[in-house]
């Protein structure tokens, strides 16, 4: 397929032969993909849940519902398949972009024989807008200085307006409208899932008002509900005291509904909640508390969302477009997510961090969940029930509870069957191809002049259009963090490697039992490993098979350590650059795009003009969440270091800063133990002169949240007590910031080991 041209030019550039807008096939219809985070197969109501999604129920009802749709078991990689209709590992995602490695499969750089939906579908007509959170640009190119190519944009989307990154805060988000960063909406009631969606109804009206001949694609994927779970008070009230009856007893009411929806068949039987996991009745009565309130914040999240995807369909259908609108609504790019831990956490960038809370803690903070100052993530047991009636969570590719999701198609024109639920086994990789088929598009063999590799997706459009259409002969296989599994006929055989709340306890992959379950196994629940090891031995090579044809060896089962790139062996934007000038209106800079001062001896300084009672932010990096800044608070100069929301310490200068000109700095020298997240020492300067001292006892080890800003703090704020500027806009005038990192410093020994070590709990 070579991009389109319709006009001929002679040497003059006179136009001699008529313009023809380019169209695809007569009578191609509109298609709409909105993609949940983090949802599991059993939350939505639509599939037996307690969370009550209507828009769901609604297009599942007048469309069908497919029973078995598979994922990859996270974000990134999910995405990457659904929009090339490949395999993850094949097209080099074989984890999260912030994770990524220089191996072949894990590169997260997509290749360009691998051109995406939008690409297709633009190339051939359609107009084309991406919505929401992204998370597939490899992360040493999220910045002003690009490349583009990978950026929604590059990437066949016309419009985009949302989210890099894998996740973000739902009330002060880090937001691009296509390459450039823009500001959060000036409304005190903004909400991200509200702001896309209000985005998206926007660009199709106008689609259809200024082109009514062209099909639109739109790609609507949401944060929600990946954490925070924040969402508008009166949606959690909604479900105050409706989990109060805990996670065992949920399960087992779950697949009494699911067995009535006919989502599983009659026989299905419920898997066991794995040793792991707490029984609910061993609860205190605080952690129930706790529990019940971080389970109601994510079912008022999960509510919201739907409701936003209800308000694009009802405009859709107000357009008089509905009937000929493929909409494919994927309930969840991965399972429900475990990684709250055990006990939920008030502050899930601590838990990216290692460090765990309390229930004492969260109680504390009871009324703030779902707020704007918590960045709040429920128990991984609630996890395992949202995946009900499968095993596991999120992360664990291994088994149906990491990866099968809800997914339902609404296209009236061309669904037969309404209202029926679909039992034929599909996976993300389906999508492309399906979509292509239903607009009459053949796949193409080169974009570009590019010939294109092998798809691995199988079109459902059969399955759409006849209930009965026959089942198809299906090879899969999975592999995320060293899970890992593979379906062939019915037949499934899988092992997990390690659970995602417990970053420290991995065990060596030849230690992992595998398991083998047989197709009348609906949820994966009678191990037939002892009984019939040589059909084991079977898929145990198959998976060997598919790995090998799909570049998931050799396997990587690190985790948290691939943060830093230079663990990681990837590349990066600032590798070896250890000092870096910015100036002002340098704001929300990710923070791939700034050196890396964590765990290492630093200094930033700044040239300055100070007026008399000088405030506000001279640099900042992160948010209320976690970070650190140099500023000025009523003349004095002021370091501050936000340690996990748990603890905020200020070292401040003995006397005001004299007004006019100066250079002003402060210097941390890091503690000479090994290990992440050390203590030291902060020294402030101001014209070469010491003006203060202090200690941070100890520093954030891996991930800040947020972005980085001269001048100011654009985000929700480092500082917990506030701004007495807007924005914390400095009053005074900046010339240049400096930031140098010790020539010394590297990376930490051992990283796997040391982990285990700083790991601590939130007091």
């Amino acid at each position: 397929m070579e991009p389109p041209t319709s006009d001929r030019l002679d040497a003059r550039g006179t136009s001699y032969e008529k313009l023809t807008p380019l169209r695809p096939p007569e009578g191609a219809p509109n298609v709409v993909v909105v993609l949940l985070d983090d949802m599991g197969f059993g939350t939505s109501s639509a599939y037996g849940g307690s969370c009550s999604m209507p828009t769901a129920e609604r297009l599942g009802d007048t469309g069908v519902k497919f029973s078995r749709f598979h994922t990859t078991a996270l974000c990134s990689p999910t995405r990457a398949a659904l929009l090339t209709g490949r395999n993850h590992h094949a097209v080099n995602m074989g984890t999260i972009t912030n994770l990524a490695t220089s191996v072949p499969g894990y590169t997260s750089v997509r290749p360009n024989t691998a051109a995406t939906l939008a690409e297709v579908l633009r190339m051939n007509g359609y107009n084309t807008a991406a919505f929401g959170k992204m998370h597939q640009t490899p992360e040493w190119e999220v910045s002003a200085a690009g490349p583009f190519d990978r950026w929604p944009t590059g990437e066949g989307f016309e419009k985009f307006y949302g989210l890099m990154g894998g996740e973000t805060d739902q009330w002060s988000p880090s937001l691009h409208e296509g390459t450039t960063p823009v500001d959060v909406p000036d409304d005190p009631d903004y909400h991200f899932s509200v702001d896309i969606t209000d985005r998206a109804i926007e660009w199709t009206r106008n689609q259809r008002v200024l082109a009514p001949d062209k099909p639109f694609f739109v790609y609507l994927s949401f944060g929600a509900t990946h954490a925070p779970h924040h969402v508008p008070q009166e949606w959690i009230e909604k479900y105050r005291g409706h989990f109060d009856h805990g996670w065992d007893v949920e399960r087992e009411r779950m697949l009494e509904r699911q067995k009535a929806l006919g989502v599983v068949p009659q026989d299905c039987e419920l898997t066991r909640r794995h040793d792991e996991l707490p029984a609910w009745d061993s609860l205190s009565d605080d952690e129930r508390t706790v529990a019940c309130r971080l389970m109601e914040a994510f079912a008022g999240f999960a509510e919201h969302t739907d409701h936003q995807v209800g308000r694009l369909v009802d405009a859709i259908e107000t357009a008089g477009e509905l009937d000929n609108t493929v909409i494919l609504y994927i309930l969840g790019d991965n399972g429900a997510s475990g990684e709250g831990g055990l006990a939920g956490n008030f502050n899930e960038i601590a838990a990216l961090n290692g460090v765990h809370d309390t229930t004492e803690n969260i109680l504390a903070r009871l009324d703030e969940i779902g707020g704007p100052t918590a960045y709040n993530h429920y128990p991984a047991a609630w996890a395992h029930a949202m995946d009900a009636p499968y095993q596991w969570t999120k992360q664990v590719a291994s088994h149906w509870g990491g990866t099968r999701v809800g997914m339902v198609a609404h296209w009236p024109e061309g669904i037969d069957g309404a209202g029926t639920v679909r039992d034929h086994w599909q996976h993300v990789i389906d999508v492309y191809p399906t979509i292509l088929e239903l607009a009459g598009l053949p796949v193409p063999e080169s974009v570009n002049g590019v010939p294109q590799q092998r798809i691995d997706g199988h079109s459902f459009a059969e399955a759409l259009r006849t209930p009965d259409a026959p089942e198809r002969v299906v090879t899969q296989y999975f592999e995320m963090f060293g899970n890992r599994g593979v379906y062939h006929d019915g037949w499934s055989a899988c092992t997990k490697h390690g659970t995602p709340w417990d970053l420290t306890n991995v065990p060596p992959l030849e230690d992992d039992d595998w398991e083998l379950y047989a197709p009348d196994d609906w949820s994966q629940a009678r191990n037939l490993a002892a009984e019939m090891p040589e059909k084991l031995a079977e898929l145990q090579q198959l998976f060997l098979d598919e790995a090998e044809r799909n570049h998931v060896l050799p396997l990587d089962d690190r985790r948290s350590e691939r943060f830093n790139s230079d663990v990681a062996g990837r590349p990066d934007l600032l590798r070896g650059r250890t000092s870096m000038r910015l100036y002002p209106g340098m704001v929300r800079l990710a923070r791939e795009a700034v050196p890396n001062v964590k765990n290492k001896s630093h200094r930033v300084t700044a040239s300055i003009t100070v007026p008399d009672g000088a405030a506000g932010v001279i640099f900042a990096q992160g948010s209320r969440f976690s970070g650190w800044c140099l500023r000025m608070e009523a003349g004095r100069l002021v370091y501050t270091h936000n340690y996990l929301a748990m603890e905020s310490t200020d070292v401040v200068s003995v006397d005001a800063v004299e007004p006019g000109a100066h250079e002003v700095a402060f210097a941390f020298e890091v503690d000479e133990q090994p290990g992440f997240g050390r203590g030291g020492g902060v020294t402030l300067t101001v014209d070469g002169a010491v003006a203060g001292s202090g200690r941070i006892a100890r520093t954030v080890p891996f991930l800040y949240s947020g972005s980085t800003d001269v001048g100011c703090d654009i985000g929700s704020g480092v500082v917990p007590s506030g701004y007495d500027t807007l924005r914390g806009e400095f009053t005074g005038s900046i010339e240049w910031v400096d930031i140098d990192i010790d020539e010394q410093a590297g990376v930490p020994e051992t990283p796997a080991k040391v982990l285990h070590d700083i790991e601590v709990t939130i007091q």
